[in-house]
């Protein structure tokens, strides 16, 4: 088995927002009802809903009143990420968009009442279906550790500081 660890030089970009809306008509005039959503897996952050296209993770995903609210990390090693988090910065893109399978809806007047439905992705996206599904905070680039472990050296380091401290 491969063991993953994190990269020490890797720099990431913390970015939330709204991915869906309750009670509010998409374009297609369907309206996701609070309790719908539910994910198997982890729901992936996508870049205009493109499967081969991955720029970062998710961290949290928590429904309120207003919507599902997601916080999460563009990962800027790639040249895709980095493109989407200038963007991003520069006021080009705000748009989130969801990825799923509805799994249960009620036909209504100008669409659908979700009543359930499994959730894939949310993309980071030009024009949302959902007009208010929208990024509210980008943050500039930082390292993806920000309390790096210490390296052995500066463990025993460490140590030998607390045992002469201790002993005095």
């Amino acid at each position: 088995m491969t063991e993953v660890k994190a990269n020490d030089n890797c720099l990431v970009a913390d970015i939330e927002g709204y991915g869906a809306v309750f009670h509010k008509p998409d374009l297609n005039g369907d309206i996701i009802v609070p309790g719908a959503f539910r994910h198997d897996g982890p729901v992936r952050m996508l870049y205009q809903h493109a499967a081969e296209t991955p720029i970062g993770r998710w961290t949290s995903l928590k429904v309120d009143e207003f919507g599902l609210f997601v916080r999460g990390q563009i990962i800027l090693s790639s040249p895709r990420a980095r493109e989407v988090h200038a963007l991003l910065m520069g006021g080009a893109l705000d748009g989130l968009s969801i990825g799923y399978q509805t799994i249960r809806a009620a036909k209504i007047k100008a669409g659908r009442r979700i009543l359930s439905a499994s959730l894939w992705e949310i993309s980071v996206v030009t024009f949302p279906m959902a007009p208010h599904a929208r990024i509210t905070k980008v943050s500039p680039p930082r390292p993806e550790r920000q309390n790096p472990e210490p390296s052995p050296g500066q463990f025993a380091t460490a140590l030998r500081q607390a045992a002469s401290a201790l002993s005095v």
